[in-house]
């Protein structure tokens, strides 16, 4: 029987996302992608000085915007090739691994593990088994009998008080499900440790950054001095550039970031990893859903020296297609004709035509569509149905994020990552072609998580050398005057953000920002078919994906959670004429 699977909204996630699947006999055959805010932050950036552009491009989204800063502010960079100090790229890789360590944690237990773990069934574990299961996994300190009964009676008051809040609709008994309850306690008990963890690591960003979440950022290297006066002992004193005060980074506060770095690394080691593969161990047929285009790109990020040094990047650069991992193709950003989106199915129009991508440089953002769009009772897929623009590398559906970069990564020899993808396929008995899947996916978050805390020291240890040898600089101010710049530039900030390739590029004329485009992961990812009517990877990742129970489809959640979803980074609300577009209620 045909029927028509609707799931509005996707929960779990950042922004609001739409999945229609059509299915045939319990079958999906063709899943749409829908966005369902508008995006507009181009346009406000437009006419504004391009050395402000991250304090708007960074309100893209509430969750990333960390990547959003750093992503705006190499954009201006490059434009004006704008050198920066080493310590303050160091600076940046500490904040960019902090955030990618927090978010793919809070990811895992938060948003994905309830799509694997049965909040419910918890309550039926015997406390001394789980404590057995989880020294047997882990050398990890919270594991005794009492501390998991602690969380049980935390539970059970939940459940019998009506308090299960966002665990209260879960799909909880689902023969989806496989873990035994035991395994089930430990997961819960691990979702609330990473809540208090969590607010540890935040503490790296304000440290450099002043705050967190919207750390502050800067043009030509980061926004903190460091002094080297220990007088003040708090990790910030009072520093003086220029005749004007500035907030520094102490001695303090430099070992601070050593033991939140530590706090990572040990959260990463003896919960996220063993945590990890002991739940995949109840679910390897996943390793055979959710697989989508097959075709993967990177960007590359987290230089040793500098983003001009490609060679030098932890992550490296490049495309991967059909699965074909002897193959790196070489990757050009600012090549008309390789990075282009396309509007054909998407609530948008171009001057040059809807069946026509443009690269983001001439990339438009034009909101004066006038075909149909929400409110609707399904979308009408035939033309368009989403807020999303379809991102192509020449012309091909690309999947970004942490499946692509260790598939770079292992393509590209790094020992590490070579040594933990097969740790964990030996372990789940599993071939090299199990990466390409949701379980796959959600691995590989997991594994470079790992990579990425243990480089952390190795960054932290050259900013305390370059400390120790004399050089405090962190600041380039050589073009920070208008006067100097060209009158025509543009260039492009890149990164990999934890979701995936992140860009943004900028057009500065006259001093002042003539276009801006940013082309996220959740666009790669979640954008809809485009003139071609090729899938965008969340469509294609969907079909031939069985559905127990249509009116619980856990099994659509669990692949699109596998992407973490951000789609406040792809669209964002506003409205040139001011009219009202979503109304939420708070119940």
């Amino acid at each position: 029987m045909n029927q028509k699977v609707v799931v509005d909204p996707i929960t779990r996630i950042e922004g609001h996302l739409r999945i229609e699947a059509e299915t045939d006999g319990g079958v999906i055959r063709q899943a749409y992608s829908s966005g369902t805010m508008v995006r507009g932050i181009e346009i406000i950036l437009r006419g504004r000085d391009p050395r402000d552009a991250w304090a708007f491009a960074q309100r893209i989204c509430g969750v990333c915007t960390l990547v959003h800063g750093i992503a705006s502010v190499r954009a201006v960079e490059n434009a004006l090739d704008y050198k920066i100090p080493h310590n303050a790229q160091l600076i940046r890789n500490l904040m960019i691994g902090a955030q990618y360590v927090h978010d793919h944690v809070m990811h895992f237990y938060h948003l994905h593990a309830l799509d694997w773990v049965d909040v419910v069934s918890a309550l039926k574990a015997d406390p001394k088994a789980t404590s057995d299961l989880a020294q047997s996994i882990s050398n990890y300190p919270k594991s005794s009998p009492g501390y998991f009964s602690d969380v049980k009676t935390k539970l059970k008051n939940f459940v019998e008080g009506g308090q299960l809040g966002i665990f209260a609709n879960g799909y909880w008994g689902h023969p989806a499900y496989k873990l035994p309850p035991e395994a089930n306690l430990m997961a819960v008990a691990h979702y609330l440790d990473a809540l208090a963890w969590q607010r540890e690591v935040a503490k790296l960003h304000a440290i450099f950054g002043g705050k967190n979440p919207h750390p502050n950022f800067v043009v030509g290297g980061a926004p903190c001095a460091i002094s080297i006066d220990t007088e003040h002992g708090q990790g910030f004193g009072s520093h003086y550039r220029g005749g004007m005060a500035a907030t520094a980074v102490d001695l303090t506060g430099l070992q601070k970031v050593k033991e939140i770095i530590a706090k990572m690394q040990s959260f990463v080691d003896q919960v996220y990893v063993p945590d990890t593969l002991a739940i995949a161990g109840f679910y390897k047929d996943w390793a055979t859903h959710g697989e989508g285009i097959g075709n993967f790109l990177t960007y590359g990020d987290l230089p040793s020296t500098s983003m001009d040094d490609p060679s030098s990047f932890l992550i490296p650069t490049g495309v991967i297609l059909n699965r074909d991992l002897s193959t790196i193709h070489e990757l050009d950003m600012n090549a008309a004709d390789q990075i282009q989106e396309y509007v054909s199915h998407s609530w948008y129009d171009y001057s040059v035509g809807n069946d026509k991508g443009l690269h983001p440089y001439d990339g438009e953002t034009n909101l004066n569509y006038t075909g149909p769009k929400p409110p609707y009772e399904h979308l009408d897929t035939d033309k368009s149905y989403s807020w999303l623009k379809s991102p192509r590398w020449k012309g091909k559906a690309i999947e970004v994020g942490p499946l692509a970069r260790v598939l770079m990564l292992y393509a590209k020899g790094n020992a590490e990552t070579k040594e933990l993808v097969d740790m964990t396929l030996k372990k789940l008995d599993l071939p090299v072609q199990g990466l390409f899947s949701t379980l796959g996916r959600t691995a590989a978050r997991t594994l470079e998580s790992k990579v990425i805390a243990d480089a952390m020291p190795g960054w932290y240890d050259q900013l305390m050398a370059n400390i120790k040898a004399g050089d405090l600089r962190t600041f380039n101010e050589a073009l920070w005057e208008p006067s100097t710049w060209p009158k025509t530039a543009k260039g492009v900030g890149f990164m990999e953000a934890p979701r995936g390739a992140l860009g943004h590029w900028i057009v500065i004329k006259d001093g002042k920002i003539d276009n801006y485009q940013a082309v996220v992961p959740s666009t790669w990812n979640a954008g809809p078919r485009d003139s071609a009517g090729n899938d965008g990877p969340y469509e294609a990742a969907l079909k031939g994906q069985a559905l127990y129970d249509p009116k619980q489809p856990i099994e659509i959640l669990r692949t699109i959670h596998s992407f973490d979803p951000c789609i406040a980074c792809a669209v964002h609300v506003t409205d040139p004429d001011g009219e009202e577009l979503v109304k939420v209620k708070v119940r």
